[in-house]
């Protein structure tokens, strides 16, 4: 157990650097699309390559980001049952849902967009807008994106498993402190006692 945690480890830890490179894509993004804007209506001009730049960032940032969600344990959660059970409950479930659903859907995923990247890479295929860019990056980015999922799929499910083994802690809890609105309330809070 002690070789599959050091493991998860180094997938926790690739998938945090590849979270951590999407921040700046986000940035990119958003400068490449306000400059883009700013020249279309300023000088009206405009390029097809440019807003494909944009899909492309985007399509990074979603695809390669969703590892670093699981990592985080953000995604998308209805506990309607799980929420009334206990940590071991929980680890359970998710044990059962990543084996069952996650890593066959990623892997399938992954699976049957390979040969859509190969074949346009092998064709060298271009986009069909006047000015736009080669395809394959984009192809690619699918089967790369789920690749990472399912890393941190394993990762999450021998976590999971070491949690019930009592090995490590609860890898489900979320310590990320007090939230931003939270942080002001207990400001504006200071502030009323301060002044009364």
């Amino acid at each position: 157990m002690k070789l599959l945690l050091i493991f998860s480890r180094a997938i926790d830890a690739l998938n945090e650097h590849v979270g951590k490179l999407s921040y700046w894509l986000i940035l990119a993004a958003v400068l490449i699309s306000t400059g883009n804007a700013i020249v279309r209506y300023s000088l009206n001009m405009s390029s097809n390559a440019w807003l494909e730049i944009q899909w492309y960032l985007f399509s990074f940032v979603f695809l390669f980001c969703a590892g670093y969600t699981l990592l985080h344990n953000q995604h998308v959660r209805i506990d309607v049952i799980s929420g009334h059970l206990s940590a071991r409950g929980r680890a359970w479930i998710d044990i059962f849902g990543t084996i069952f659903f996650l890593l066959p859907m990623a892997v399938a995923i992954m699976w049957l967009s390979w040969p859509v990247f190969l074949d346009a890479y092998g064709s060298n295929e271009v986009s069909t807008n006047a000015g736009g860019l080669t395809v394959w990056p984009a192809r690619l980015m699918l089967p790369l994106g789920f690749f990472l999922l399912v890393l941190q799929g394993l990762s999450e499910l021998i976590k999971r498993v070491a949690f019930l083994r009592g090995l490590i802690p609860d890898p489900a809890e979320k310590d990320e402190g007090p939230t931003a609105e939270e942080m002001l309330a207990e400001e504006l809070r200071k502030q009323r006692q301060e002044a009364a």
